[in-house]
This record gives structure tokens, sequence and C-alpha cells, in this order.
């Protein structure tokens, strides 16, 4: 049994920058795509069992503690329109 946990919205960030480092602009949705290959190619080398987690806002004590904790405050739109496709295609 091969179990993989995948941060996603990490994934999304650096397959997104990635691209940009290759392209000087990234594609519009270049990090859904990356996710989307990389979590492809784990079940090509035989994954069984894999969950993605993407981040979403919450409200705790440490929104009290530091300015912009889990918002979407400074978040790229092209980024944050992402986040629901990745989690569509995933289900």
């Amino acid at each position: 049994m091969q179990v993989h946990l995948i941060d996603g919205t990490y994934e999304m960030y650096r397959q997104h920058y990635g691209s940009a480092i290759r392209d000087r602009e990234p594609p519009p949705f270049a990090g859904t795509i990356g996710v989307l290959s990389s979590t492809l190619q784990l079940l090509a080398e035989g994954a069984t069992h894999i969950g993605v987690a993407t981040d979403h806002v919450i409200e705790s004590f440490r929104n009290d503690l530091y300015d912009g904790y889990k918002t979407s405050e400074g978040m790229e739109p092209v980024l944050l329109e992402q986040i629901p496709i990745i989690e569509n295609a995933l289900r």
C-alpha cells in the first residue's frame, strides 16, 4: 500500500511559480495543471491512496495574533480561483 498526503495549496504555488521560472509568465491555470499532473504521476507509480488538503479561510485565536492568518489577503486572484477547481477535480 502506498499512501500520499499532499499539501494542495503549497503544491499549487510550487507548480504555478515553477512554471513562471521556465516561461516567465505562467499560464492562467499552471497550478491546477501541475497539481493534477503530479497526482496522476503518483497513481501511475502505484499509489493506492492519495489525500490532498487545501487551505481555507478559518477563524481562530491565530487571527488575533497574526494579521492575515489564513485569509486570502495578498493572494493573486489567478491562484485563488484555482483552489475550488483543484478540489473539484480531485474528488
